[in-house]
C-alpha cells in the first residue's frame, strides 16, 4: 500500500520520474537528506523503471573528517513550501448501466462503485548544490572510516541523497475492496471508506515520513570527494521518459522477458523443476522471497568465488546444485531469477496467492494470452477498450473471477464481454503481472 501510494504521488508531481519512490515506510527514515546509498547493479526494467538503491545506514557527515569545531553539515538542509495533492475519482455501474466512450460504448453488467481518493501534504527539503560544492573543498573523507575502506575495495557506486519529499503532516491511506453482483471494486480514501467491504487495509503515514528521493553520485579519491551533477545514465533516462515508449509496448516488454529468461530453455528438466518449486515457494513467503533476491543479487559480486549457503529447506535444493554450475551459467541463472523475484516483487501479495492458484487450475496460459492482449492497447487511464473475449471463457466461473480479480489488482477493470477499463497508470503492474506469467509458464512447461 506505502508503495502504491508513493508511486501516485510521483505520477501525479515529476511527469519526467527524477524522483524515486520509496518503497517501504520501514526504511523510509534511510532515504533523508546527505544519506548514503549504493547503488545495486541490477537493470532497470520495463515495470520499474527507476534505479533500485539499497541503504547504507551513514550520512556524510559519518564519513566526513570533523569540520571547524566539531560543526554538524544539517544547517545545509533548505526546506521549501508544501505542495498539496488531493486526488478523488468515483464512478458508479448498477445493472444496465451503459458508459460511453468515444468511439467505443460498453454496457456494464451487475453492480459496482469505484472510488478513489487521497490527500497528502508533500513537502520539499533538499541540500543546495552550492552548499555542497563548497563542502567538498572545506571538509575531506575519512578514508580510515570502516564503510569507506570496505568502500574501496569494491567497484561499488555511491550516491548521497540530496532532495526529498516528505509528509508535512500524518496522512491515513485506506484501501477496501467490494464485490457486489460479480464485480470487485477499490476504494482509496484518507478518510473512513463508508459501507459493506470484503477487505479493509489501512496504513498511516507518519509526519515526516520520506515518500521520494533524489541522489547525485559521489566519487572518493584519496580523501577528496565531488560530485557528478550530470551522470550519463541520468540524462538518459530523462530522454527516455520525456520521449516514451508510445509504440510497440508489447515489444519491448516480450523482448526485455525473452532476454533475461534466454537461459531457461536450455536447461535440464529438473532443474528447471527446482527452479519452478524455489520460485512457488517464496511466492508465499516474503521473507524467504527477500533472502533469495540477495542471494542472486550477491553472485555477481563474488570475484573470488561463491558459497550458497542457508537455513532454509525450500532454498536448499537450488542452492546444492548451482552451487556446482560453472561460472557463466550460474551468472545467467542467477540473472533470470533476479528478473523473475524483481516482478513478483512488484506485485500485490494477494497476487501472487491467486497466481499459485491459477497453476494449480492449470490456467497459467490462458491468463497469459490474455494479458498480452492488454498490453497491446494503450492502457490510458479511463479509456475503454475491448480483448478478445473468448479469453475469458474458462470451463469454471470460478477460473474467469480468479483471472478478472488478478487483472483488477494490477489496474484493469474486466467485464465477461470483453470490455476493459484501465484505472490510474496500469502499464508497469500489468507488465510486471506478464512478466510474472512468463516466467511461471517456461518454468513448470504449462501448455
Amino acid at each position: 500500500m506505502f508503495k502504491k501510494l508513493t508511486k501516485d504521488i510521483i505520477n501525479q508531481m515529476d511527469p519526467r520520474k527524477e524522483f524515486v519512490p520509496v518503497e517501504s515506510i520501514a526504511d523510509n527514515e534511510h532515504f533523508r537528506p546527505l544519506y548514503l546509498l549504493i547503488r545495486k547493479r541490477k537493470s532497470k526494467t520495463i515495470f520499474h523503471p527507476a534505479p533500485y538503491y539499497q541503504r547504507t545506514g551513514f550520512t556524510l557527515h559519518d564519513v566526513l573528517l570533523p569540520g571547524k569545531d566539531g560543526e554538524s553539515i544539517e544547517p545545509l538542509l533548505q526546506d521549501s513550501s508544501q505542495f498539496p495533492l488531493t486526488k478523488t475519482s468515483r464512478d458508479q455501474a448498477d445493472g444496465g448501466l451503459s458508459i460511453s466512450c468515444d468511439p467505443a460504448s460498453v454496457d456494464l453488467q451487475g453492480g459496482a462503485s469505484f472510488s478513489k481518493a487521497f490527500s497528502v501534504k508533500p513537502q520539499k527539503k533538499s541540500i543546495s548544490q552550492q552548499s555542497l560544492e563548497a563542502l567538498t573543498k572545506e571538509r575531506e573523507i575519512n578514508m580510515d572510516h570502516s564503510f569507506i575502506r570496505q568502500l574501496q575495495r569494491t567497484d561499488i557506486n555511491l550516491y548521497v541523497v540530496t532532495e526529498i519529499l516528505e509528509a508535512s503532516e500524518e496522512t491515513v491511506y485506506k484501501e477496501a475492496t467490494k464485490k457486489d453482483g460479480g464485480f470487485k471494486a477499490k476504494f482509496h480514501a484518507t478518510l473512513c471508506v463508508k459501507g459493506t467491504s470484503e477487505d479493509k487495509q489501512t496504513i498511516v503515514i507518519p509526519k515526516g515520513c520520506t515518500l521520494a528521493f533524489r541522489t547525485i553520485p559521489l566519487h572518493i579519491r584519496d580523501g577528496a570527494w565531488d560530485l557528478d551533477y550530470f551522470p550519463v545514465e541520468a540524462l538518459r533516462r530523462a530522454a527516455y521518459v520525456a520521449d516514451g515508449p508510445t509504440q510497440g509496448k508489447l515489444r519491448v516488454v516480450m523482448s526485455e522477458v525473452q532476454y533475461s529468461c534466454r537461459n531457461f530453455s536450455e536447461l535440464c528438466p529438473d532443474l528447471l523443476l527446482i527452479i519452478f518449486n524455489t520460485i512457488t515457494a517464496v511466492m508465499r513467503d516474503k521473507n524467504l522471497l527477500q533472502e533469495l533476491s540477495q542471494k542472486m543479487e550477491d553472485i555477481p559480486e563474488q570475484n573470488d568465488g561463491y558459497e550458497l549457503k542457508t537455513e532454509s529447506p525450500d532454498l536448499k535444493d537450488l542452492f546444492s546444485i548451482l552451487q556446482h554450475c560453472p561460472i557463466d551459467c550460474l551468472l545467467l541463472i542467477a540473472e533470470g531469477i533476479t528478473y523473475i523475484l524483481d516482478a513478483l516483487h512488484e506485485l500485490m501479495d494477494a497476487q501472487l496467492l491467486l497466481l499459485l492458484e491459477s497453476w494449480e487450475r492449470k490456467i497459467l496460459s490462458q491468463q497469459l494470452n490474455l494479458v498480452e492482449n492488454l498490453l497491446k492497447h494503450d492502457l490510458d487511464k479511463g479509456k475503454i477498450f475491448f480483448v478478445d473475449a473468448s479469453l475469458l471463457s474458462f470451463p469454471h466461473k470460478e477460473d474467469q473471477m480468479l483471472t478478472m480479480d488478478l487483472v483488477e489488482l494490477s489496474g484493469v477493470q474486466l467485464q465477461e464481454d470483453g470490455s476493459a477499463v484501465p484505472r490510474d497508470e496500469p502499464f508497469e503492474a500489468v507488465a510486471a503481472l506478464f512478466v510474472a506469467l512468463y516466467a511461471l509458464n517456461l518454468l513448470s512447461g504449462s501448455k
